[in-house]
């Protein structure tokens, strides 16, 4: 608990002080956020707000995760782990694809950066790299930080994808999810705001991964799951990460997390959904994000096959402000959406634990 106490801490002290002076940096070199034409003209004071604001929460990720296992490393006992180091660096290589992206839109001063089939390859190779890395570094009792398995709160053992279906799903994984937080990323403060609550939920999952593994004692309702106690480490380091972020980007923002924080906060997602064995769960827990990125699905499907629109506007959250919502009142609302399914996932969480262990509500 020390260790997650202090990643916490360091990710969201180090988060909350790095991020201005990026807004310094980035101001003095004028590279701010170009503005789509066709968004909602509210929208068009934001122009030249800086962005890439999402360097600061990889350098909180990276620095409370680090800090943690220094105050661990005193006691002497075991260092970072291949689950908590394979996510971080997902994390991290979707974060450069996205530096890439946005640095494209800085020096052409255009709301496109790099074209959709450059940055499906930079999300599935990232994507590549981690499965096959997933499935070596074996533990203790041979656990993987992936497992072939189809997983909803735990792995279906009678339901084997073998290397090649690991390595797909892995790809849809990645790419859904960092396209996701990257299409919620529309509004002051409402991915930050919304991955903090969906990283939060997950630190107490991990944790209990960890309070009740399997590796500690085999009994019914374990997990096997390799690193539940990193994983959990890099969820505080990450949540509070995006917290102190937050604190900038909090409308009206002062900086732009850009495709560099939502493409890297993505990748966790996908990441600690594969080494936590809760893919389905994600789902649930995630559940803001995943409407998000269908209201764009439903309104080209709906546009293409009859010419009409299902929203004023895609995603669903400037349908909402284009209705006459405020920002800020999307923002807040979508923040008590994201809420409601972080307590969804952990009621669904707990509930299949006391369903397998034959326990009961005390």
């Amino acid at each position: 608990m020390r260790q997650i106490l202090v990643a916490a801490m360091v990710a969201l002290a180090v988060s909350i002080a790095v991020t201005p002076l990026l807004i310094r940096l980035f101001s003095r070199r004028r590279w701010g956020q170009p503005i789509r034409a066709d968004g909602p003209r509210a929208h068009l004071a934001k122009r030249g707000t800086p962005t890439m604001g999402g360097i600061a929460i990889l350098i909180g990720m990276w620095a409370g995760y680090a800090a943690a296992h220094l105050v661990n490393g005193h006691d002497g006992e075991t260092g970072p782990s291949a689950s908590g180091l394979l996510v971080l660096g997902l994390a991290t290589a979707l974060g450069g694809v996205g530096f890439v992206d946005d640095y494209i839109k800085l020096s052409t001063q255009r709301s496109l950066g790099l074209s959709a089939s450059g940055k499906y390859v930079g999300q599935l190779s990232a994507a590549l790299i981690f499965g096959v890395l997933a499935l070596r570094f074996r533990g203790g009792g041979g656990l993987t930080p992936g497992s072939r398995q189809i997983s909803i709160v735990r792995d279906v053992s009678t339901v084997s994808l073998g290397v090649v279906g690991f390595l797909v799903a892995a790809g849809l994984l990645v790419v859904a999810w960092s396209n996701a937080v990257n299409i919620t990323d529309g509004l002051d403060g409402l991915a930050a705001g919304s991955m903090g609550l969906t990283l939060g939920a997950y630190v107490l999952i991990t944790f209990w991964q960890y309070s009740h593994s399997c590796a500690a004692k085999a009994v019914p309702g374990c997990y096997t799951v390799r690193d539940p106690l990193d994983l959990s480490i890099v969820c505080a380091a990450a949540a509070t990460a995006c917290v102190g972020f937050l604190w900038w980007n909090a409308a009206p923002a002062k900086i732009i997390m850009g495709d560099t924080g939502a493409l890297a906060l993505g990748g966790l997602l996908a990441g600690l959904s594969i080494t936590s064995r809760t893919e389905l769960l994600m789902v649930a827990v995630g559940a803001l994000f995943v409407a998000e990125i269908l209201s764009v699905l439903l309104q080209i499907v709906m546009f293409r096959t009859t010419r009409t629109r299902l929203f004023k506007m895609a995603p669903f959250h400037h349908h909402f402000e284009l209705t006459g919502w405020a920002e800020t009142t999307v923002t807040i609302r979508f923040w008590l959406l994201a809420a409601i399914a972080s307590a969804t996932g952990l009621i669904a969480f707990y509930g299949e634990h006391l369903s397998t262990t034959g326990a009961q509500l005390p």
